[in-house]
């Protein structure tokens, strides 16, 4: 459930910081292909999921919990990061840069993605970045979907991946008690 989640979010973002209304416009997720971009008849953002990774931050610790048999605790969850190719589709050029402008500008304000855009919050914030791709990177993403390449911008998203259950901590030491034996000693 986690890109999912991040989608839907993502796309409740947008939706109401442009704001671009159902009824108005549409938020794709799907591949920007040129059998795609030819269906595409009204203004349109597509976010493009085309990087899954696990990051190179070290995993978040997870606070110990209450639970119904005594305290949980889970081992540290792994940070995920994925990347979204953003692009914009309107009748013209000119507008496809406003609207791509005013979607690159949504994405600089908000560094996270807000909890009220996330159905089921995940495990820990979603960090929003405008990342710096290489040109060649966008040139070759275009090239392999079979359209053509357009103005577009990379979103990362970093997020915990609620990977591991909830298990029962071992108890608390309060205290530890000296433990005397001589060799040899008979009870």
């Amino acid at each position: 459930m986690l890109i999912p989640t991040i989608d839907d979010g993502l796309e409740r973002l947008l939706r109401a910081a442009l704001p671009l209304p159902e009824d108005v416009g549409d938020i794709s997720f799907d591949p920007p292909s040129g059998t795609w971009s030819a269906q595409v008849n009204r203004l349109t953002v597509n976010l493009f999921l085309y990087q899954v990774n696990r990051s190179a931050q070290q995993p978040r610790p997870s606070a110990n919990r209450p639970g119904e048999r005594g305290t949980e605790r889970r081992f540290p969850l792994p940070i995920v990061q994925l990347g979204y190719l953003v692009s914009a589709w309107a009748g013209s050029p000119r507008d496809e840069h406003s609207l791509l402008g005013d979607v690159l500008t949504c994405f600089l304000v908000h560094q996270v993605l807000p909890s009220e855009h996330l159905v089921r919050p995940p495990a820990s914030p979603v960090q929003l970045t405008v990342a710096g791709d290489e040109p060649a990177r966008s040139r070759e993403l275009w090239s392999s979907l079979g359209g053509q390449m357009k103005a577009s911008f990379t979103v990362t998203a970093l997020v915990a991946a609620d990977a591991y259950q909830w298990e029962l901590a071992p108890p608390l030491v309060t205290s530890v008690e000296p433990v005397t034996t001589r060799l040899g000693a008979r009870p």
